[in-house]
């Protein structure tokens, strides 16, 4: 018995059953992944236990000699594995990061240009709910109408009409190689501070199987998580002349205390990422991706852009007849996660959507290449064109367990970890009880 399950029972019952979610479901979240036990050990270590404000060897604290040894790690490490002159491993999360990047270039009101959200980009590129669209004169972009890809041409024309003063590159669902060297020539054209967001591509551009934009960049944010298979949090990579600025844009502009542990664990995930091994890991992730595309265009599924240059597809779900919100629910009755997303010139609100987000590296890490990820395709098809038969979607269910066992992770084991309990449906049955 662990120390949590005598101390706090409902929330030991609430970790385990997610250490059974994540392995008897299928998970193509895009932004998701599964870290090493090196970097869940990290993370849980007791360096959570210490404030240290400021930036190491000059901090508000004393008693920061060890938390200065992995920042100094983290940090030397992604300098080395972007080929960047500098680098800040504080911020919490790639929003945290992105809100500080804004605040070291731009003042309230100050003209930026970022992806419009319909068309891939990301909620803290300007959306009108986020602190961007509140706080700075936004000016979207997106994709052509013919390719669903990026128009440098166009995209050239609205920065010339509009005079931004930050233009940020990056997107949370766009699926093509980002070319950086023309996005410099337009920031060099209109005199924009040149942003790129690179989260979701990180580990791809880490292996240099995507272009890297920090030799092109004045500034570049990730996440750790996602492809670089991290634990959750951000990192900002920036040229040298703008490391003061960002760094005080960071602490205290945008976050106090940083989480040591959690630069523990962003320190151990980038060593990870410098080895072979992590080459060979996206190698099969973009291979998967690949994969899959095949076998949903050989169903008649139309995947966005028509297909794909990194590790996530979109499936536009209109000539199937269902909204993105009811294939997410659909495909979860089977076992396998995905996420609603709009589509480029979506007609229906973003709570609904017209499509799903599909992203390859969760179930790489567990090991599936080619042939299981071509299998996971065949499900998703099979579900949507049968969504209203009981026993498909039965049947779906049991090949899906019967995959999910061959690959166990965090040493799952069904015959003695116990089952998957769906709390909704636990909820259900108290309600019902009570109602009797």
């Amino acid at each position: 018995m662990s120390v949590l399950e005598t101390r706090d029972a409902r929330v030991d019952f609430a970790i385990r059953n997610e250490i059974a979610r994540q392995n008897l479901k299928i998970e193509l979240i895009a932004s998701e992944n599964f870290v090493s036990n090196a970097v869940l050990e990290a993370q849980g270590c007791i360096m959570t236990n210490k404030y240290a404000e400021g930036l190491p060897r000059k901090r508000y604290y004393g008693g920061c000699e060890n938390v200065d040894i992995v920042e100094r790690l983290a940090n030397q490490r992604a300098r080395k594995l972007f080929d960047a002159e500098s680098a800040n491993s504080q911020p919490h999360s790639g929003a945290s990061a992105n809100m500080a990047a804004y605040m070291a270039f731009l003042k309230p009101g100050d003209t930026m240009m970022g992806m419009d959200l319909t068309h891939g980009g990301h909620l803290t590129h300007g959306h009108p709910l986020n602190f961007t669209g509140l706080y700075f004169n936004v000016i979207p972009y997106g994709v052509s109408k013919e390719t669903e890809q990026i128009n440098h041409d166009e995209v050239r024309a609205i920065a010339v009409e509009n005079k931004p003063k930050l233009i940020v590159i990056g997107a949370s669902a766009y699926p093509r190689i980002l070319h950086f060297d023309k996005w410099r020539e337009i920031c060099d054209e209109t005199g924009a501070i040149m942003m790129v967001d690179m989260a979701h591509i990180a580990g791809i551009i880490a292996v240099g199987m995507h272009p890297n934009p920090c030799p092109y960049a004045d500034v570049v944010t990730t996440t750790t998580h996602k492809t670089l298979r991290g634990p959750r949090g951000g990192m900002v990579l920036m040229k040298k002349e703008h490391k003061k600025i960002v760094d005080k844009a960071v602490f205290p502009g945008v976050q106090g205390g940083p989480l040591m542990h959690i630069i523990a664990a962003k320190a151990v995930a980038l060593r990870e990422a410098q080895q072979d091994s992590f080459k060979d890991y996206i190698t099969q992730v973009l291979n998967n991706a690949l994969a899959m595309v095949e076998a949903f265009q050989s169903e008649g599924f139309k995947v966005v852009s028509n297909g794909t240059d990194t590790h996530l597809m979109l499936l536009d779900l209109r000539n199937k007849d269902i909204t993105g919100k009811d294939a997410e629910e659909l495909l979860d009755t089977v076992n396998i996660t995905s996420n609603k997303n709009t589509v480029p010139f979506e007609t229906q609100p973003p709570m609904i959507s017209s499509g799903i987000r599909i992203g390859t590296p969760a179930m790489t890490t567990r090991g599936l290449k080619e042939d299981e990820m071509k299998l996971v395709a065949e499900w998703i098809c099979r579900a949507i064109h049968n969504r209203d038969d009981e026993t498909v979607k039965e049947g779906i269910r049991r090949e899906v367990r019967e995959l999910c066992l061959q690959f166990p992770i965090y040493g799952f084991d069904a015959k003695t970890w116990g089952e998957y309990i769906d709390p909704s449906v636990e909820d259900e049955k108290k309600k019902k009880k009570k109602d009797v």
